[in-house]
């Protein structure tokens, strides 16, 4: 259990719906995970691959982080050695993309041993059914666009001659 574990929704949305969502996220108690690409810097293996590849992200980590001080920067990994790498390089948030609860436990262990500030965020494939068990492995931001795509309610009515 962790108490302490935030769900975030992400930005894949019925397109034309973002401002109704986005309330129905705030008014179920959750928060956006990035309104829009402006909120924070999320650094994905299409810019690492465009940058010349990982030791040059490293390299220009701490010129991204001064450059936007208003900005978290995030990196998103698939496996503990990644996420160790990024932890060290100094990232804020180290998302993990499709990886199981076993695995992601073990990698929030490590992260925390080499950058205990550093928030860790689950992401790819969470839902009704397994949240609880990504929740579980100690990771602070649960990223879910589940909350789009819920089953409707059965919802009927009756209606009776009143006489």
């Amino acid at each position: 259990m962790n108490p302490d574990v935030e769900i975030v929704a992400t930005r894949k949305i019925f397109p034309g719906t973002k401002p109704v969502a986005t309330k129905a996220v705030y008014a179920g108690g959750g928060l956006p995970h990035r309104l829009g690409l402006s909120e924070s810097v999320l650094v994905f293996a299409q810019h690492v691959a465009f940058l010349g590849g990982e030791a040059e992200l490293w390299k220009r980590l701490s010129l991204i982080k001064a450059r936007a001080k208003e900005k978290k920067i995030g990196v998103e990994v698939i496996d503990e050695a990644g996420a160790l790498r990024a932890a060290r390089a100094g990232a804020d948030i180290i998302q993990v993309d499709k990886l199981a609860p076993a695995d992601l436990a073990s990698l929030v262990k490590a992260v925390r041993a080499v950058a205990p500030q550093a928030a860790v965020a689950a992401a790819g494939g969470i839902d009704l059914d397994n949240a609880k068990a990504y929740a579980a492995t100690g990771v602070d931001l649960l990223v879910t666009s589940a909350m789009y795509w819920g089953k409707p309610a059965d919802i009927g009515a009756t209606m009776e001659a009143t006489g």
